[in-house]
C-alpha cells in the first residue's frame, strides 16, 4: 500500500513538472491571466492529492481547521508534509497524533526565533542630558 501512495505521490510530481516543461516554451499568447489561473487549479489539486495521500482523515480534518483559524500556519505544515513526502521520509500516512507533534514543534520553533527578537532590552545611560542639570543651574544663580 505505502508503494502505491509513493507511486501516486511521484506520478504527480511528474505530471506537475511535464506541465511546467510545456508552459515554459510558450510564446505571448495573451492569455496568460488564464493560463495562471488553470496553473494555480491543477497546482491546488495537485497538492490535495498528495496530502491526501499522505494524510489520515482525522490529520487532514484537524489541518483544514487550522486552516480556518490561520491559513499561513497550514500552509507551512503543509508544504513541510509535502516537502518530506517527496523526500521519501514518511514511511506510513501522517496521524492526528503525528501532526500535533509537527505542530508543537512548529511553535515551539517560532517562539525560540521570536523570543530573541523581543528581547531587545534598551538601556539608556545617565550623563550629560540628564535633567537634573537644568535644576542645577537655576539653584546656584
Amino acid at each position: 500500500m505505502e508503494d502505491d501512495d509513493l507511486a501516486k505521490i511521484r506520478a504527480a510530481r511528474l505530471a506537475q513538472l511535464k506541465q511546467q516543461q510545456g508552459r515554459g516554451g510558450g510564446g505571448g499568447s495573451g492569455d496568460n491571466g488564464e493560463d495562471d489561473d488553470q496553473r494555480r487549479k491543477q497546482e491546488s489539486e495537485a497538492r490535495s492529492s498528495i496530502l491526501n495521500q499522505i494524510l489520515e482523515p482525522e490529520a487532514a480534518d484537524r489541518l483544514g481547521r487550522i486552516r480556518m483559524v490561520k491559513e499561513s500556519r497550514a500552509t507551512d505544515v503543509e508544504n513541510r508534509l509535502i516537502m518530506l513526502a517527496r523526500s521519501g521520509q514518511l514511511r506510513s500516512k501522517v496521524t492526528e497524533a503525528q501532526l500535533k507533534d509537527m505542530l508543537a514543534s512548529l511553535s515551539e520553533h517560532e517562539k525560540q526565533t521570536g523570543h530573541t527578537v523581543e528581547s531587545v532590552k534598551v538601556v539608556r545611560r545617565g550623563g550629560w542630558d540628564d535633567d537634573d542639570d537644568l535644576d542645577d543651574l537655576l539653584k546656584d544663580s
